[in-house]
């Protein structure tokens, strides 16, 4: 059933696993940018070092196979843009929580729903899991547009629950999924 983090590949994209020679791209385009990590509910690293260290905690992981995250490469540039991921899995109910993030630099350019789009290919034709499923905060339109791009389909909202300690406000989470009958029903 679970085959752990594969490369994938796309018109435009590599999906592959974090090297420590991602670190001054994350650096640069993403991990360091306040208003993407707000937006993908991650903390903010200000040094290439504290990037290295979060880096290593990453690749460690990549023994198990259970362990599904992977580097957006902008293969024209070979350039690291982003992340998509399974943050939370759960083997016995066989369904994966998927987060992403993209450079500010990138966004707009449909790579976030690329990468879903190969990553949902990939979840139902490689491994045993039977569902995906992602939020976006109510405030994140953006997010939600890539979410509506793939084919998960909106499931519902959860009215304030999701606390923004940075802005001291509650804002909602809304929810899409896709199983894997919908997926093979529309390949």
């Amino acid at each position: 059933m679970n085959i752990g983090t594969q490369t994938i590949e796309t018109d435009r994209l590599l999906l592959r696993r974090f090297t420590l020679e991602d670190a001054s791209d994350m650096f640069k385009n993403w991990i360091n940018d306040k208003e993407v990590q707000s937006n993908y509910g991650e903390p903010v690293y200000e040094s290439i070092e504290s990037v290295v260290e979060f880096l290593n905690s990453w690749i460690a992981s990549y023994s198990s196979n259970e362990f599904y995250r992977w580097a957006i490469i902008l293969k024209e540039k070979n350039e690291n843009i982003g992340q998509i991921a399974f943050c939370e899995m759960n083997v016995i109910h066989r369904f994966a929580d998927v987060e992403y993030c993209i450079s500010r630099f990138y966004q707009g350019e449909g790579y976030a729903s690329e990468a879903l789009s190969a990553l949902i290919s990939f979840t139902f034709e490689k491994t045993g899991l039977n569902r995906l499923q992602a939020f976006h905060r109510g405030r994140n339109i953006a997010s939600g547009k890539v979410l509506q791009k793939s084919m998960m389909k909106y499931e519902g909202v959860l009215r304030q629950s999701f606390f923004d300690k940075e802005i001291n406000e509650f804002d909602d989470k809304i929810y899409y999924g896709i199983i894997k009958e919908d997926y093979v029903k529309n390949v």
